[in-house]
């Protein structure tokens, strides 16, 4: 939970609170509190137990999208540079997508030469988020997703329900979530279980009628 963070001992000695003391993990606890306090949309983060310098997170696949309904893993692994360089971002889960490569890296700009320290933890998330729905298949991390992507987006989007689809027997994803993401989960857990009620009946009625044929 992210509470579990602020909860340090109120003493300036403190071995805590001197692993604390240099200038990334200043931000990187100031960046939790804005998270804490403010939470993107779709998006849950947390540091990973006491470890502020590695994060994981769980991005929720934007609305009325190929990705709708989807839950993805990613960690965040920030370095003592930080906010002067980015921290290395890869997918836990598995993925299908032009700017994503096979061992979850994420190729973004912001990511890379166009970082700035004015960006936070949401900032890069919400970025991610965004990529998702809008690739940029000209500089791929992936060349079978950006062909599909270019040239045959129905099986593209054929591809990624797929994804979308194993994220659901994914329930590792539950401890990553803290609690204000708890109303949303529920929706999207109702969601998916009556995606799944729509797939068997039409599984199902797709199997009556060849049987129907063949009478």
């Amino acid at each position: 939970m992210v509470t579990n963070f602020f909860k340090t001992k109120n003493t300036s000695d403190s071995p805590s609170v001197m692993r604390m003391s240099t200038l990334a993990r200043k931000r990187l606890m100031r960046d939790l509190k804005q998270l804490h306090q403010d939470p993107p949309a779709g998006i849950n983060c947390a540091p990973y137990d006491k470890n502020i310098m590695l994060w994981n997170s769980v991005i929720f696949g934007p609305d009325d999208s190929p990705w709708d309904g989807g839950t993805f893993k990613m960690t965040l692994q920030f370095s003592e540079d930080y906010p002067n360089k980015p921290p290395r971002v890869r997918f836990i889960s598995r993925m299908f997508h032009p700017n994503i490569y096979a061992d979850g890296s994420v190729c973004l700009d912001i990511l890379q030469n166009q970082w700035t320290g004015a960006y936070d933890i949401a900032a890069i998330l919400t970025s991610i988020q965004s990529l998702l729905c809008d690739p940029n298949p000209n500089s791929p991390a992936n060349s079978e997703a950006a062909r599909l992507f270019r040239e045959n987006k129905s099986e593209y989007n054929r591809k990624v329900r797929e994804i979308v689809e194993q994220s659901w027997t994914d329930f590792s994803v539950a401890k990553h979530i803290t609690w204000h993401s708890a109303g949303q989960v529920v929706c999207i857990k109702l969601r998916w279980f009556f995606q799944c009620i729509c797939y068997i009946i039409n599984q199902c009625s797709t199997k009556y009628l060849k049987q129907s044929h063949s009478l």
